[in-house]
């Protein structure tokens, strides 16, 4: 068999784990590939490098590749993807002084997420009435889950993300220094970087995004559309060796082993026992509180990687939320056909697991 050398981006985060199980579990080289991983600092240098080929795939934020495709965000880069890599896995976090104020201003229990928003809304009035400057969240991307997140939670409080609120983009692996420096005041990203801020002493954990939308879209496999096309044995030899990867993820007697892989120096580089609390979906919350058990916190199964066209209305309707586009019904055509539901079917006919 001639081995075929793929070149994948990645970001530190759990939602990488099956790429990075492709590669070090050997399934890939079952498929007859020689994966590559590279680790990337952030998102937009993730998406420029698919863009111009120095990645030949890459884990990437859903909507990040729908607003590729749309030439959203100044890049023009027509993506697809047949395969989704997770759904779930994010939180919303904040400071630990601005948590205790929103617990204080909660009219209600603060784990409810109208309840929360109203408390913020509340925090919001006092800051302006006061003459303070406005809170700083942050997400990672301006084109992603996390985004479109905060701004579903901010509507139940009757505020708007960049009017309200000032939106900062801050990557995954940055998010917890610039919460304990105070440049921002609390963030929405994917774990395990929640996790972190709260082992760290800086952070308390208000929402899961389970919590706002369960079966969130999150992370895709993209490649560059034309190459979906024009190489089909590599796209369906990578697809193969992640739905095994997903296969053995989801069994429990390998969630430690998992954990290792990921909490190495060129993965996370957090430690295991972290990454292993996520995986088993036990949350540390912070500010004094116990750990939180969301069952399926993060989706590895084989359902949640079936792309679902429907997932781009939910991101073009976060989109026009946060101003960024109004969607016209080619718009709508365009981001459907970023994911790939029938190259999965047929990658996944194909498999043997």
């Amino acid at each position: 068999m001639t081995t075929l050398h793929l070149r994948v981006g990645f970001m530190p985060l759990v939602d990488c784990a099956l790429v990075v199980l492709a590669k070090d579990e050997g399934f890939a080289e079952a498929e007859g590939l020689n994966l590559e991983l590279v680790r990337e600092v952030s998102w937009s240098n993730l998406r420029d490098k698919l863009n111009v080929r120095l990645f030949d795939a890459a884990h990437m934020l859903g909507p990040a590749a729908i607003a590729a495709t749309l030439g959203i965000g100044g890049v023009k880069a027509p993506m697809a993807a047949p395969l989704a890599l997770n759904r779930d896995g994010a939180a919303i976090t904040l400071s630990l002084r601005r948590f205790e104020e929103l617990a204080r201003l909660a009219d209600g229990d603060l784990a409810d997420t109208t309840v929360s928003g109203h408390a913020l809304a509340a925090m919001v009035a006092r800051r302006k009435a006061a003459g303070l400057p406005p809170l700083t969240l942050a997400a990672v991307f301006g084109f992603s889950t996390h985004v479109y997140l905060l701004g579903e939670w901010l509507e139940k409080g009757g505020l708007r993300l960049g009017e309200d609120i000032r939106l900062e983009i801050v990557p995954p692996p940055q998010t917890v220094e610039a919460l304990a420096s105070g440049r921002i005041d609390g963030f929405c990203a994917g774990a395990p970087w929640n996790s972190a801020a709260v082992a760290a002493g800086v952070g308390a954990m208000v929402h899961a995004s389970v919590d706002l939308r369960r079966n969130c879209h999150d992370k895709v496999l993209a490649w560059r559309a034309d190459d979906v096309q024009k190489r089909p044995a590599a796209v369906s030899k990578l697809g193969a060796a992640i739905l095994k990867a997903s296969a053995w993820a989801c069994r429990p007697e390998n969630v430690s082993r998992t954990a290792h892989h990921l909490s190495a120096p060129d993965r996370l580089a957090l430690p295991v026992e972290l990454i292993e609390r996520i995986l088993q979906g036990e949350l540390i919350q912070g500010a004094g509180r116990p750990a939180r058990r969301i069952e399926h916190f993060i989706r590895f199964d084989q359902e949640a990687l079936r792309p679902d066209p429907g997932d781009a209305d939910w991101v073009l309707a976060g989109m026009a939320r946060a101003g960024q586009v109004m969607a016209t019904p080619q718009m709508r055509d365009a981001a459907c056909d970023v994911l790939l539901p029938a190259a999965f079917d047929s990658i996944l006919g194909a498999v043997k697991i």
